[in-house]
């Protein structure tokens, strides 16, 4: 038996039960989002604050507790979790607006010693540029590509492996090495964000 709760579960308006309905059944969902609504679902339809942390996997009725009350003071934006610690972004909305700058403008081979850039290359740039950033990691830089929906492997230049065309008397030959022949590589597979 439970202990009578501080904060119980205000009632749910049709909306938001049908929101936590879709998310509880949805198969593509974050994992700590799904758990939620099926946690908020089972209080609503009755359900005890151990039982509701029994059906989501928790081990004690606190963290069912603390889900509650956030959802009675934030709605439907309590089913998702917040920053789970560790240090606060340091980069602003100007830094990454710099960070995406440099990314779309095309290198400078004498400058940059590249024709198309990598996420070290573009690092460099940046660590170097009067009014860049001197301590930026790849892990940022690919971060917010990312978040922007770019791929610096979309803009790079690939060819395949073992094979080039070579210029003879009877025109372009295309030439390939035996060993490579059954040796694909995938050049996505060099990072992976």
């Amino acid at each position: 038996m439970s202990r009578h709760q501080k904060d119980p579960l205000r009632p749910l308006t049709a909306a938001e039960r049908k929101e936590l309905t879709r998310l509880s059944r949805s198969p593509s969902a974050p994992a700590a989002e799904v758990d939620r609504a099926r946690a908020l679902l089972a209080i609503a339809d009755g359900a005890s604050y151990t039982a509701a942390a029994d059906l989501v996997g928790r081990g004690h009725n606190e963290t069912i507790s603390a889900w509650v009350s956030r959802f009675n003071r934030e709605g439907l934006a309590a089913v998702r979790p917040h920053h789970g610690g560790g240090p606060r972004l340091r980069y602003g909305v100007h830094e990454q607006q710099r960070i995406l700058a440099e990314w779309a403008r095309a290198p400078q081979r004498e400058q940059d010693g590249t024709a198309t850039w990598s996420l070290s290359l573009l690092q460099k740039a940046l660590r170097q540029a009067p009014d860049g950033l001197p301590r930026v990691s790849r892990f940022t830089i690919a971060r917010i590509l990312h978040e922007a929906g770019l791929s610096w492997q979309k803009s790079r230049t690939w060819c395949e492996t073992g094979a080039a065309l070579r210029r003879r008397q009877d025109g372009l030959v295309r030439v390939s090495d035996p060993c490579q022949a059954n040796r694909r590589i995938d050049p996505l597979s060099e990072l992976k964000i």
